[in-house]
Formats: structure tokens, sequence, C-alpha cells
């Protein structure tokens, strides 16, 4: 059997932890470590893989062909990204749509000075629909895309929420405002704002004598995460964060309506959708298979930020060109 691509994953939370699950499912893959911020020690994994400190992932270049970095967005990512890619082939779900540019800008050009790829915003969205948005795009020039989260969990945005100063503990549904959707659906190609797609609905888990009103202002005026929304902030008990809400269901679709003919009166609609009883575990099976299509970039001899929009499907699969022609095309 041909050589294993070696893993490493920065970060243990649900998505660290999907990740490590993610590894055991694909046959050409191994996980070399998990590397954490806390103490390894007090860390408790799924599997019997090694645990270590963030300090140690610089001294182990030789040992991890991609690592896969787990952090938030938020805060996280911006520190982490650029530090890794310095040293190893790295993927990451970086989700603040806003600012991909300028992090891209960062990891490509820290990348390309260490040899390395860095493959960034990888996930479903940013990620698998953008992809879709990218064709819809380009085969129904004259058309409209529209893309809808949920109902469920977003990672990042429960994330952002948690980091607010008097929260405890929390968490953030993304639901899509049905009549929008209907009317996207039928064709009326409508022009619709930020606020009249989705709501969003945070259920906050509040510190001992915290200031509710400051944390729910502060949650409404967040810009890329909360401005733009109609925003709900409910405060719960951390029981009731656990009995009611520790699923992480997602999903959401990418709807291409679009025009063709002489007269651009023939309508076509094209429809990609999700439905995830997971978030985190499905985000870390997407990054997992891109750590595959990284390790084959990299081989290639390339370097530098690539996205979901610069690497071909076949480099994502462990089957060979062959298999896939005959089995998928």
């Amino acid at each position: 059997m041909s050589k294993k691509i070696r893993i490493g994953i920065v970060g243990y939370g649900n998505l660290g932890r999907g990740v490590e699950l993610a590894i055991s499912q694909n046959e050409d893959m191994e996980l070399v470590g998990v590397f954490t911020r806390r103490d390894p020690e007090q860390l408790t994994l799924a599997t019997d893989a090694p645990k270590y400190r963030v300090e140690d992932a610089a001294g182990m270049q030789g040992e991890i062909d991609v690592m896969i970095l787990c952090g938030g967005s938020a805060t996280d990512l911006a520190v982490q990204g650029p530090q890794f890619a310095a040293q190893f082939h790295t993927v990451d779900s970086f989700d603040t749509h806003a600012k991909i540019p300028e992090y891209f800008a960062a990891m490509d050009k820290t990348a390309r000075e260490n040899g390395k790829v860095a493959a960034i915003s990888v996930g479903w969205d940013p990620g698998l629909f953008s992809i879709n948005r990218a064709y819809g795009d380009a085969i129904l020039p004259q058309g409209k895309t529209y893309t809808f989260w949920g109902r469920g969990v977003s990672q990042g945005h429960s994330d952002a929420i948690r980091r607010v100063k008097g929260v405890k503990n929390g968490i953030q549904y993304t639901i899509p405002i049905e009549d929008a959707v209907e009317r996207v659906r039928t064709g009326e190609d409508p022009e619709l704002t930020t606020r009249q797609k989705h709501l969003r609905e945070c259920f906050v888990v509040a510190e001992e004598g915290a200031d509710h009103a400051a944390i729910e202002q502060e949650i409404k005026t967040m810009p890329n995460y909360f401005s733009d929304y109609d925003t709900i902030v409910h405060f719960i008990t951390e029981e009731e964060l656990k009995a009611e809400h520790s699923a992480m269901p997602h999903g959401g679709f990418v709807i291409r309506s679009g025009k063709t003919g002489k007269d651009r009166n023939t309508k076509h609609i094209v429809e990609y959708s999700l439905k995830l009883d997971s978030n985190p575990e499905f985000t870390s099976s997407v990054l997992v298979a891109y750590a595959r299509a990284v390790y084959r970039l990299a081989q290639a001899g390339q370097s530098g930020a690539v996205t979901v929009l610069d690497i071909a499907p076949a480099m994502l699969s462990p089957k060979d060109g062959a298999q896939l022609r005959k089995e998928l095309l």
C-alpha cells in the first residue's frame, strides 16, 4: 500500500473532533496528532491519537504532510493561519465572507514565501456552496444567484457570540425566511436585502452578574455577523442549553435562477441543497477531502493559497482518474 497522508489537527473543539473521526474513514490517511492550547493531559480524544501542545508543532514539520486548522474565524485563524502556513501545508475553514480577500492575500504571501500550499475557506459555505454559485454564474450568465442557510446552527456565529464579554456559553441558529425562498423558487427573481432573507436567533448563557442588555446590544450590532440581520437574543440557563441545543444540525441551498433563448424567455432554476444532522462533522469531512488535494498539489510542486474554486474535483477523491471516469462520469 502507498504511503499514507499524515495529518495533524490544530484545535480540538467540535470541528477538531469531527476531523479526528473523519480521518478514520479515509484509508489513505493517518492522524499524527492533535495540537491544543489547553493542557494535552486534560484533553479526552475520540481516538488514541497522540496529544501535543500547540507550541510543539514547529518541531514536527517533517512528520506531518498537511495540518488541518480547526480554530474559529473570529480571532483564531487570522493569527494561526499565517503562523502555520509558514511551516506546513494547511487547510482551514475561514468563513468570514467579507474578510476572505484579505485573509487569502495574507495566506498566499506566507505560503509562497515558504513553499507551502494553503487551502483556505474550505467547508460547505464558503466551500461547496461557492462552487455551486460559480457553476450557476458561468452556465446561466443571465440570472441571479440566491443562497439561503438553515434552519441550523452556525459554528462561526456561535463562536462569535461566545466571545462577547459576559457570555458564558451560547449558540446561534440561522433561519431562512420562507416567503423569500418561495419567491426565488418560482422564478420571480426578487431583489432581496440581507435582512429579508434570514433571521438570526441566539440562545445565550450569561455569566453571573453580567449585563444582559449590554450583551444583547453587542451581539445585535456586531459587524459581519449580526448587524445586517433581524436578530433575536434569548437568555437561558446552562441546563436549558445542554438539554435543548446540544445537537448541531444545519443545511441550506444555493439557487440559480436564469434565462436563455433569443428573447431570454426560457426559464431555468438550478438548486443545490444540504441537510446536515451535524454541521461540524460534515464540515470536517470536507476539510479532510481537501487535505488530500492539498497534499497532491504540494507533491506537484505548487505553492501559495488556493480555494475550492481553484481545485479540480478529481483531486479530492482517493480514486484514480480511470476509476472516476468509469464509476462517476
